[in-house]
C-alpha cells in the first residue's frame, strides 16, 4: 500500500535532494540561479554635527535692544553669518560648523548706546552657545575751563577733580588755553550726576573751595567753568614781550636837572641858586623868630648905632692918611713920584 501510493504520485511534484544527511523540498522554480541577500549600509561614525550661537542685547539698564547689527567670522575671516537683533532683542545664528568664531557688533541701533568690542564664540556639535551681549552707553564729552572771575582770563594750572558720589572718576588741569577735556562714563538713559571739586588754584590765585555740580546724559557735551579771585597783596609780573618805553616821563627828573644830592662835574654837590623871592621870606622868617620886646620898654631902632658907625668911619681915614705919609718918607731923595 505504501508503495503504491507512492509510484502514484507525480515525479515533477517533488524534488529529494541529499543536504549533509538531511531533506529538503523545494518548488521546481528553484532550478534558477539564486542572486545574493543585500547588506544593509552603516551610517559613518566621523560625521559631524553642526551647532549655533544665540543674542541677547541689553543695557546696563537691563532694558533690550532691538536692531543691533552682528557679523560672524570664521576663523579664516570669512563672513559665517550676519543679522540684527529682533523685538525682543535676540538673534541666531544656525548650523555652523564647530569651531572658534569672532563675533563683531557692528552697530548698536540706538544713538544713546556705544557697541561692545569684538569677542571669540566657540561653537560645539549639537548645541547652541548663549551670549548676552549689554551694550554701555555713550560717554559725555566735557570741557573745563578755569577763568580770572574779574576779567574773565583763561587761567592755567587749574586741578579739579571730577566724581559721582563718594567716588572720584579722574583728575584735569587745564593747559595754556585755561581749558581741559575728557570722556565721562555715563550709565543711566536719564543721565549721571556729578561734581567738579579744585584742589589746586592757578599761580597768584585762591582756592575756589564750592563743589560744582552737574548732570551729563548719554552722548552730551557739558562744559563747567571754574572761576577764581587773585590773592591779596599779589602783583601781576611784567611782560617780557612788552618793551620799555623811550618817552621820558615828564614827572621823573632828567639827567640834566641838578638835584640836591647829586655831584656835579667836579665832584662837589651843587645847591640850586635862591632866586629873589626867596630872600624877603628868609628875613621876613628871622624877623618873626626875634624875641620879643620885653614889657614897659621901646622898641629898638637902627638909631642907637649911629655914633658907632661914624667913630669908626673916623679912625679909618686917620689911618689911611697915616699910611699915605709913611710911604712918602720912605722914598729916596731923587725919586719923585706924582699922586
Amino acid at each position: 500500500m505504501r508503495t503504491r501510493s507512492a509510484r502514484s504520485l507525480p515525479a515533477a511534484t517533488i524534488t529529494v535532494a541529499a543536504v549533509t544527511g538531511t531533506m529538503a523540498l523545494a518548488p521546481a522554480a528553484s532550478a534558477q540561479t539564486p542572486e545574493p541577500t543585500p547588506i544593509t549600509s552603516i551610517t559613518p561614525l566621523n560625521v559631524a554635527e553642526t551647532g549655533g550661537v544665540t543674542i541677547l542685547k541689553k543695557d546696563p539698564g537691563g532694558d533690550i535692544l532691538p536692531g543691533a547689527t552682528f557679523t560672524l567670522l570664521d576663523s579664516t575671516g570669512q563672513q559665517a553669518a550676519s543679522g540684527k537683533t529682533d523685538a525682543d532683542g535676540q538673534l541666531a545664528f544656525k548650523d555652523l560648523a564647530p569651531g572658534v568664531y569672532r563675533l563683531k557688533e557692528v552697530s548698536s541701533g540706538s544713538p544713546l548706546h556705544d557697541v561692545v568690542d569684538d569677542q571669540d564664540v566657540i561653537v560645539t556639535p549639537g548645541a547652541d552657545a548663549p551670549l548676552t551681549i549689554i551694550d554701555p552707553f555713550k560717554p559725555a564729552s566735557l570741557l573745563l575751563k578755569a577763568r580770572d572771575g574779574k576779567s574773565g582770563k583763561p587761567l592755567a594750572g587749574s586741578t579739579v577733580n571730577i566724581g559721582t558720589g563718594d567716588k572720584t572718576v579722574l583728575t584735569l588741569t587745564t593747559g595754556p588755553n585755561g581749558t581741559a577735556t575728557a570722556q565721562l562714563p555715563v550709565n543711566s538713559r536719564t543721565g549721571t550726576s556729578f561734581w567738579g571739586k579744585q584742589i589746586k588754584a592757578p599761580a597768584g590765585y585762591d582756592l575756589y573751595k564750592p563743589s560744582r555740580t552737574f548732570t551729563a546724559k548719554p552722548g552730551d557735551s557739558v562744559t563747567v567753568t571754574i572761576t577764581n579771585a587773585k590773592t591779596a597783596g599779589t602783583t601781576p609780573k611784567p611782560n617780557p614781550s612788552q618793551k620799555p618805553s623811550d618817552k621820558p616821563n615828564p614827572d621823573e627828573p632828567t639827567s640834566d636837572s641838578p638835584t640836591l644830592d647829586k655831584p656835579g662835574k667836579d665832584g662837589s654837590a651843587s645847591s640850586p641858586s635862591a632866586s629873589a623871592s626867596d630872600v624877603p621870606v628868609a628875613r621876613q622868617a628871622a624877623s618873626s623868630t626875634s624875641a620879643p620886646a620885653p614889657e614897659g620898654t621901646l622898641a629898638h631902632t637902627g638909631a642907637d648905632a649911629t655914633p658907632w658907625l661914624l667913630g669908626s668911619t673916623g679912625l679909618l681915614i686917620a689911618a689911611g692918611g697915616g699910611a699915605v705919609l709913611a710911604a712918602r718918607r720912605r722914598r729916596p731923595d731923587g725919586d719923585v713920584s706924582k699922586d
